[in-house]
Order: C-alpha cells, then structure tokens, then sequence
C-alpha cells in the first residue's frame, strides 16, 4: 500500500530533488578511506548531519541517510555486524534532526544498497539469509522513522527484486528502486534497461530508476528507455562523470554547471526524482535546484511558500475581562473537540513546522494543536514562540505544552503574563521530563512547582493577580488543562494527583496514549468518582510492529496491551493501516465517554492524524 504517502502524494504535484553523495562529502570533509563511513553515525554524528545540512541549504527535498552500507555483510567487514540496528536508527535519526534544525519539509529516504556478498549459487548466501539481512537494516530504519526507502545502486535485478520484495512485506513506506547500468545499456550483470523495468513494474514499485552508472548523458538514456518501458514514475540521480585519480584521489569531471544543464535535460524528458551519487556534492544540487524551479515556474507548477498570511489577534483592553478561547467555548458548550500534537524545531526555521500547522488548519477538522515544551528534555524551539507563529500565522488555536522543570517561579509568572499577551491562553500544566533524559544531562531542573502548583499558579492569575497578590491589571482568559496517566503501575497516586490538579483548578484533562479502554475503566474505578472535566483520550496511531514494540518496552508513560502488540505483529506490511484502523476503533468506542481526542503523531506526521480523524465523518 503506498497512497496516501506524502511523498507520493508530493510526486504527483511535479519533479522532486533529492541530494548528492554522501561518501564523498565524508571523504572530503575528513574521513579515512577505507574505514566504514556508516560508523560515523555513532562515532561524528556531527559530521555526518552536516553533509545533510549542506545538502537541505542547497535545496533538497529529499536527503538519504547514511546507511547504503549499513547491512550486516558489509559492516561485518569492519567487525559491525552486531551493531547494524543501531547504526541505521541512528542515521535516521541524524537526517531527522538536521531536517529539523533546517526547518525543512523535506523527506527522510532509508539508503539500502546490496548486500556486498553474491547469491547462491555464485556465492554462499540463501535467498532466506538475505531476505533476514534486508529486513534487519530495514526494521532499524523505520525504526528511526525514514519516510520512504530508496533501493540504490543495484547490479543484479534479483538481488533488487528480493529487496523490494521484503520492504513490502514489512511496511507500506514508499519505494524508489534502482539499478546501476554499464556504457552497454546493461547491468554488470548484462540485464537489459527493459528487462529490469519490467521486473520492478510487476512488482508495482512506484518509483523505478538508474543511479551511479557514469555520467549524466548515458544516465539520461538508460531513463528514457526506462520511461519507453513502463508507466511509473522515473528517477535519475548520475555520478559527476567517470572519475580520475590524482595524488591518490578520485576526482569527478562534472561541474555543477554541467549537471544544472543536464537536470534541465530530465526534467523535459519527464524524468520525476532527480539527484546525484558518486562525485555530487551540494553545489551540483544547488545548481539542479536553479534548473528545476525553472522548469517548476515554464511548466506551471506552483513553487511551494514557506510563508504563512499574518493573523491579527484582538487585544482586550485595560481592566476589560479576556474573552475565552475558542477551546474554553467549545469545551464549555459540550462540544467533542480535536488537537493534534506538534513538536517545534530543533533550529531556527520553523517553516516545516508551519507548513504543517498550514496542513492541519486547511482540514477543517482539527480544533486546536498542541505544541510540546521540549519533550523528552532535548532543546527545541521555544513552544511560546512555536504558538505565537502558529495563532497569527496560521489562525489555527493552540494548546501550549508549559513545564515547571526550567522555569523558576518568578519566570513561570512571567512566561504565563507574555502568553497571554501574545493571546496564547490554553495551558497545560506540566512537570516535565527531567533533564536527565535528554543531551544535557548536565543541565538542572529547577522544579519550584510540580504541576499541581503550577495549575494552581495559573488559577491565581485567572482571578487578575500573581502568587504574591499583585494586581495584574484585569482576570486573566487562560483555559487551564492538566495529564493523567491511566496507564501507570500505581494507579491510586495517579487519581490522588489528578484530584489536586481538579481542585488546583483544571478545566480540561489530557491523557497519556491509550490503547485499550479498560486501562480507562480500571483507572476510573480507582478514581471512585465522577470527572467533572472534560477528558481527551490521547491515542498514539502506531505505525509498524517494531514502532509499537519500541513504544512499549523503551518510552515512559506509554503501555500497550498484548492485545495491540499482537494485531501489530500481525499487520506486517501493513502495519500503518492497522494502526490508523486501531487508533479509529479506539476513538469510535470511546465517544461516549470522553469530550474530544488529543492525537500525537510520531515524527509530526499529521496526515496518520488527519486520516485518524476520518473516522468522525
């Protein structure tokens, strides 16, 4: 199953970049040659997300990670091959981060290459061996939330055609699938360009293509031969040219400005994904980039806009009462609402985050989105900030993720007083993660409140003053929302906090993710009385078995019922269809008993959220 993907969904609306090589950037930039490049994940991240980094500035759309080598032949080369899971969840973790840090809507592709070792009977490798190696590195990249694979560089079409086959046995991720072809016209393994499209077309990958090869120009034919042969989309991404050595190295012959007109020559032939391999760096991205929004502004085809048409939010005047949100309003009336959760970024740019918002806003059934405080204590934008841009540039509502853990009572205050000016009044009060979880370990939590005190501090302000009674000018407009975790061990703490968070002044109630009703029944048995609040049942959609596994035995505050973990397993391929279907079965029975859902899609992948919703039409 491969509708309803972005990335296809991106296809269909014109031509995509994608970036250059990877291995000769690492090279360039100080890697030893002939050490294993898909190492550096664990040992130079940062190395390895500034090739990415480069390669987004230049303008990719789509980034591959460092893993083409990254199965458990070749890194048993270099005596890895126990580490080939963390290796490749890593490398999608570092494209995500520098996606983030770049603000960019651009698409994160798992890099697999061949396996490095033959297939019986000219090498010692089963069909079911190599079908295990596939799916180990594969399971890890999902694992670190790849959004589509691309299958490079392939030199034997059955070898390919076994990688295709196991992605789709184990996911419903888009494919791009290529092979690399001699000056002939023909594999190193002497398959023809029409023999090796109509193989990948059988197995309907929707993306099919050549890459590395030689240069542009015999690239460019093999391409059309492709296009001649089949309907599906086409990508080309060449080598710069055959290379030549000199003072030890290899060095490319094709300039940037060679491969800008030669990605001009694709596009008019109808080529769909264009990048580069071996010898491309971002500057011949950067020129591919100028040919394609070229091509993007004769053809007609929109150029996608980070900005946002500014909001203007009305502003109560001195000693006038705030109105109540739209959320309060809703809440008030009974209405069932919806929030979708979103992550800042984790660098300046927040178009991404934008352009999701923008997505969300559009659909018309999302009330409200709610926007984390750092999760996870690792540095993000600030969320007051992320709000503010979201309400004016946008319009859309939000809910601001607020922790007491970096804040001390005097800027608690103070935060809460520029919320409210800036018209951001829909607070959830949190502790928050301890700094212990995240990449400054070093850092402290100052924790004057927990989040019980810090309901009850924005409750004060509610009636028009600060903690120590000085008059704040008019009542406050805040909407004050607490969690509860029906999922803990110690169930009778849990409903002993969230009557103080009640009694603190909470006004709605979130839930952690919920992926059996009766963990709700037990925990309301235990509360032993009614919830006068509005309650939103929070759900998680899962996205793969080994997505559902890693949120139960690895995330705090998220349980999963053996249950669920079997009908995962189960799904297989499908595995994001069923855990849309779970998440809508869990909100269709649960509409009696709640006031609204609060859904947090990993990695801010809002369409699993908006196709959750579906359901409520």
């Amino acid at each position: 199953m491969t509708d309803g993907h972005p990335f296809l969904e991106r296809l269909d609306q014109g031509p995509i970049l994608a970036d250059g090589a990877m291995g000769t950037e690492l090279y360039a930039r100080g890697a030893q040659y002939g050490t294993c490049f898909e190492a550096l994940n664990l040992s130079d991240p940062d190395l390895v997300q500034a090739v990415h980094l480069d390669y987004l500035k230049a303008g990719a759309e789509v980034i591959e990670t460092n893993s083409f080598g990254g199965n458990r032949v070749r890194l048993g080369t270099y005596g890895l091959a126990d580490q080939v899971q963390e290796i490749n969840r890593k490398a999608a973790r570092i494209a995500r981060y520098a996606r983030d840090t770049a603000g960019s809507t651009a698409f994160v592709a798992g890099s697999i290459g061949p396996m490095g070792a033959p297939l019986a009977p000219l090498g010692d490798l089963s069909e079911d061996q190599a079908r295990e190696i596939y799916r180990q590195q594969m399971e890890a990249l999902i694992e670190g939330g790849v959004d589509l694979f691309i299958l490079e560089t392939f030199y034997e079409l059955n070898e390919l055609c076994l990688a295709v086959q196991v992605a789709q046995e184990i996911c419903d991720l888009p494919i791009v699938a290529q092979a690399t072809f001699d000056e002939d016209g023909r594999t190193p393994r002497g398959q023809s360009v029409v023999k090796v499209a109509g193989a990948l077309a059988e197995l309907d990958v929707p993306v099919i293509g050549v890459n590395c090869s030689v240069g542009p120009q015999k690239v460019l034919e093999v391409a059309e031969q492709m296009m001649a042969a089949c309907t599906a989309n086409v990508s080309a991404m060449p080598n710069a040219g055959l290379p030549t050595q000199s003072a030890g190295r290899l060095i490319y012959v094709a300039t940037p400005a060679y491969f800008g007109q030669m990605a001009q020559a694709m596009l008019e032939a109808g080529v769909k994904l264009i990048g580069g391999c071996c010898g491309t760096t971002p500057a011949h991205v950067a020129e591919m980039r100028v040919a394609l929004d070229a091509y993007r502004q004769r053809a007609g085809v929109p150029v996608p806009q980070e900005a946002c048409t500014p909001v203007t939010l009305p502003e109560p005047e001195v000693g006038e009462e705030a109105e109540p949100t739209s959320f309060a309003k809703k809440l008030a009336a009974g209405e069932f609402v919806t929030s979708i959760e979103l992550s800042p970024p984790k660098g300046f740019k927040a178009s991404a985050l934008m352009a999701r918002a923008g997505q969300l806003a559009e659909s018309d059934v999302v009330d409200v989105v709610n926007i984390t405080d750092s999760p996870m204590a690792r540095v993000r934008m600030s969320a007051l900030a992320a709000c503010y841009m979201i309400q004016t540039q946008v319009g859309l509502e939000t809910v601001l993720h607020f922790t007491t853990r970096d804040r001390n009572l005097m800027g608690l205050q103070s935060d809460l007083i520029g919320a409210h000016a800036m018209g951001v009044r829909n607070i959830l009060a949190l502790t928050g993660d301890p700094p212990s979880l995240g990449n400054f370990t070093e850092a402290t939590g100052v924790f004057d409140v927990d989040s019980i005190g810090l309901a009850r501090t924005i409750n004060e302000m509610k009636q028009g003053h600060d903690l120590s009674g000085t008059d704040l000018g008019l009542p406050g407009g805040f909407c004050i929302g607490v969690a509860v975790d029906p999922t803990k061990p110690d169930l009778e703490n849990e409903a002993t906090r969230l009557r103080a968070k009640i009694e603190a002044g909470a006004e709605f109630i979130m839930t952690q993710p919920i992926y059996d009703l009766d963990m709700w029944h037990r925990f309301l048995e235990v509360y032993d009385a009614p919830i006068d609040v509005p309650v939103l049942l929070g759900i998680l959609p899962l996205l793969s078995h080994k997505h559902a596994e890693f949120l139960h035995n690895e995330i705090p505050g998220i349980t999963l019922s053996d249950q669920v973990r079997e009908r995962m397993r189960q799904a297989g391929a499908e595995g994001r269809a069923e855990g849309i279907k779970l998440a809508q079965e869990t909100l269709e029975q649960a509409r009696d008993e709640f006031q609204g859902v609060y859904l947090m899609p990993s990695y801010n992948r809002c369409e699993i959220a908006l196709a959750v919703l579906e359901a409520l039409r």
